[in-house]
C-alpha cells in the first residue's frame, strides 16, 4: 500500500514570467513618480512611489525567494540559501519603517508650510499607477492561492491601486479647492498603510528568523491529524519551523503501537509525512518509539 497518490502535490510554483513582468512596469513607473514628484514638489506622489518601490521589493524578493529555492544545498549550507528568503523580508519590513519614518517627518513639515503643487500633474501620473498596478495584480490573480509569496505579491498590488487612487482624488480635491493640505494629508494616510502591511511582514519574518512556527501552521492541527492515523499512539517533541518564505519542516518523536511490523511503521511514517504535505509542511523527520519501549534502557 504505497504512497502512489505522491505526484499531487507540485513542487514549489515558479510564477517567475508575471514576477518579472511585474517588476520591470513597477520600476519603470515608479523611476516616473518619483521624478514627477520631485518636480511638482508633491509628497502625495512621492509617498505613493515609495509604496510602489516597497512593494517592488517585496515582488523582487518572492522572486529571489523562488530562484534561492533552486539552490543545492553545500556542505556548509545544508538547507540551501533558502533562510535568506525570510532574512530579506526582514530587511524589507525594517528598510521600510525607516523610509516611512521620513516621509513623515517631511509630511508635518508640509503642514506648517504649505507649498504651492501642481494638481493636474498629479493626478495623471497617479492615474496611470491606477492602471498599472491593477494590471499588475491581474498577473498574480490566477496563482494567488498556490503560493504565500504570490497572494502577498497580489494583495500589494492591489491596495497599490487603491492608494494611487487616493493620491488622484486628492489632486483633483487641490484642483478645486485649492487646499494644498490635502498632499501632506494624503501622505499621512498612505503611511498608515505602508505601516500596517510592514508590521505583518516584521512579525512574521521576525517569528520565522526566531524558528517560531509559520503563521500558516496550526500545530493543533498537526496533532489532530496524527490522532487520525492508525497505529499511531502518541507525538511529542514537535518542532516546526520555516526552511524559507514558502517551505517548512516539521521533526517529532512517534510513539507507534507495539503490534506495527517495520512494513507497517514504514507505512504509518509515509501516511503522516503525505497528510503534513497537504498542510503544507514538506520537510518532515521522524524518530519512532514503540509503546512498551518508551524507555531507552529496554
Amino acid at each position: 500500500m504505497h504512497d502512489h497518490h505522491h505526484h499531487h502535490i507540485a513542487p514549489p510554483h515558479d510564477p517567475g514570467k508575471p514576477f518579472i513582468i511585474g517588476i520591470v512596469l513597477n520600476v519603470a513607473f515608479v523611476i516616473v513618480e518619483f521624478g514627477v514628484g520631485f518636480y511638482t514638489n508633491s509628497l502625495g506622489l512621492i509617498s505613493d512611489a515609495g509604496h510602489n518601490l516597497s512593494d517592488v521589493s517585496s515582488l523582487f524578493l518572492a522572486l529571489w525567494a523562488f530562484r534561492l529555492l533552486k539552490v543545492k544545498p553545500t556542505q556548509n549550507f545544508t538547507y540551501g540559501y533558502r533562510k535568506a528568503t525570510v532574512l530579506a523580508s526582514l530587511l524589507n519590513a525594517v528598510v521600510l519603517l525607516i523610509a516611512v519614518g521620513g516621509i513623515g517627518y517631511e509630511a508635518v513639515l508640509r503642514f506648517l508650510q504649505p507649498q504651492p503643487l501642481n494638481g493636474a500633474a498629479i493626478a495623471w501620473v497617479a492615474g496611470i499607477g491606477i492602471i498599472i498596478n491593477s494590471a499588475t495584480a491581474f498577473l498574480f490573480f490566477k496563482d494567488k492561492d498556490k503560493d504565500l509569496n504570490v497572494k502577498g505579491a497580489y494583495m500589494h498590488m492591489a491596495v497599490d491601486a487603491l492608494v494611487s487612487l487616493g493620491v488622484v482624488i486628492a489632486a483633483i480635491g487641490i484642483m478645486i479647492t485649492g487646499w494644498t493640505w490635502l498632499d501632506p494629508a494624503i501622505s499621512l494616510a498612505i503611511i498608515v498603510v505602508i505601516v500596517f502591511g510592514t508590521w505583518g511582514l516584521l512579525k512574521d519574518s521576525l517569528r520565522l528568523s526566531l524558528d517560531g512556527v509559520p503563521p500558516t501552521i496550526d500545530l493543533e492541527a498537526v496533532k489532530n491529524i496524527v490522532k487520525d492515523i492508525k497505529g499511531i499512539k502518541d507525538i511529542h517533541h514537535i518542532h516546526v519551523w520555516a526552511i524559507s518564505t514558502s517551505q517548512n519542516a516539521l521533526t517529532a518523536h512517534l510513539v507507534l503501537a507495539d503490534h506495527l511490523q517495520e512494513a507497517e511503521q514504514l507505512n504509518v511514517k509515509q501516511n503522516l509525512k503525505h497528510e503534513l504535505e497537504h498542510i503544507g509542511i514538506q520537510h518532515v523527520t521522524l524518530e519512532t518509539e514503540t509503546e512498551s519501549c518508551k524507555d531507552v534502557k529496554c
